[in-house]
């Protein structure tokens, strides 16, 4: 039996989303002006009608992407052709077009969160920031970074892949220009992200094509997995409350039953405004990569939360930003708890966890 603590990468699929997608599985183009594209629109147009009320958006402002780092950047690419203010702490979907974007001010990292937010107080032509962070759990000053850039008219780009369906979300009320989220994150298809996008100003294209969402995104829309992304976040909003007490609590018997059991912990994860099922600490003297291994063998999945590309694990650049030590760094383990997550889950952890961090720790470090 495996026990999967990984939900922050990936959440299973719901039924309600498995139902939706089958049952729409067969429906054609939805620009068709026949009868079968007539009715694949209006599944269309009731998914995006139901993800707009759950969101508190207009429907228009409701873009289907094919992921959350597609809507990241179609976001950033969209607005950024100038001066870009930017959290280092961001999910490499954002950094990388910031990057790319060129003149790019970086707000300065205290502790877990991004602190001055004096950046922000001239104009530019994008600032972003993450509502949540993938890593450590932690929120971010959002409504801040919103209210200085309003102030001077920058737009306002919020990564909130983290928080749809496990947090309540206004986009009306938030103020963001755009806000993205992916739906494998609350139990939806894997296939599936929205880009919440304000009539104006809105991001330039970054893809041609046939006009469709507003020219944000075009290209033939898939159906099914607007209906079974719909399902999903119908189902995670109306459980939400209910959920994130529950995980809190999980995850807070998971982080003082490690603490108990093993000697020199750094915990990552702030005690308060954070996430419910997010716990990121370090191991120092063991390797991530040893940790997650051993983990595995013992039929527990777990990540180190950093970015992964060919199979191999990078160093934390969130952490590296907070300024943990690269050493510390290099031992950090992620356990993210989701819906299917129980107390089975945590026992599993725990009962393995003093032997896993012993023995990695007598590997020692690479290098």
């Amino acid at each position: 039996m495996r026990h999967f603590l990984d939900h922050a990468a990936t959440s299973p699929m719901r039924q309600v989303a498995v139902d939706a997608w089958v049952e729409h599985s067969g429906l054609l183009n939805p620009g068709g002006q026949y009868t079968s594209g007539r009715a694949a629109r209006r599944v269309l147009d009731d998914a995006r009608e139901l993800i707009a009320a759950l969101l508190d958006a207009d429907p228009v402002e409701v873009i289907f992407t094919a992921s959350g780092t597609e809507a990241n950047n179609l976001a950033v690419s969209g607005f950024a052709g100038g001066r870009v203010v930017a959290s280092p702490l961001e999910h490499p979907s954002v950094l990388e077009p910031v990057k790319a974007s060129g003149a790019v001010e970086w707000l300065p990292v205290a502790g877990a969160r991004v602190g001055d937010l004096s950046a922000l107080d001239q104009p530019a032509s994008l600032a972003t920031c993450m509502w949540a962070n993938n890593e450590t759990g932690a929120l971010q000053p959002v409504d801040e970074v919103v209210a200085r850039a309003q102030a001077v008219g920058t737009p306002v780009h919020i990564d909130a892949v983290q928080v749809v369906g496990h947090l309540p979300v206004s986009f009306r009320s938030s103020g963001a220009t755009t806000l993205a989220a992916s739906a494998h994150k609350f139990g939806g298809p894997r296939s599936g992200g929205l880009l919440l996008a304000r009539r104006s100003p809105a991001p330039a294209p970054v893809l041609h094509g046939g006009g469709q969402e507003r020219g944000i995104r075009p290209g033939t829309i898939d159906v099914a997995t607007a209906a079974a992304t719909a399902a999903a976040l119908e189902e995670a909003v109306g459980e939400m409350d209910a959920e994130a007490t529950r995980l809190a609590g999980l995850r807070d018997r998971l982080r003082d039953g490690i603490l108990a059991r093993v000697d020199d912990v750094v915990v990552h994860t702030p005690p308060e405004g954070v996430l419910p099922g997010h716990l990121h600490l370090s191991f120092p003297g063991a390797e991530g990569d040893s940790l997650i291994m051993l983990l595995d063998a013992a039929g527990i999945d777990a990540s180190t939360g950093s970015a992964c590309a060919s199979g191999v694990n990078r160093a934390s650049h969130v952490l590296l930003a907070m300024g943990v030590e690269e050493q510390v760094v290099r031992g950090a383990v992620r356990f993210t708890l989701g819906r299917t997550s129980t107390d089975a889950d945590v026992d599993a952890v725990l009962a393995v966890i003093g032997d896993v961090v012993a023995r990695a720790r007598l590997a020692g470090m690479a290098g």
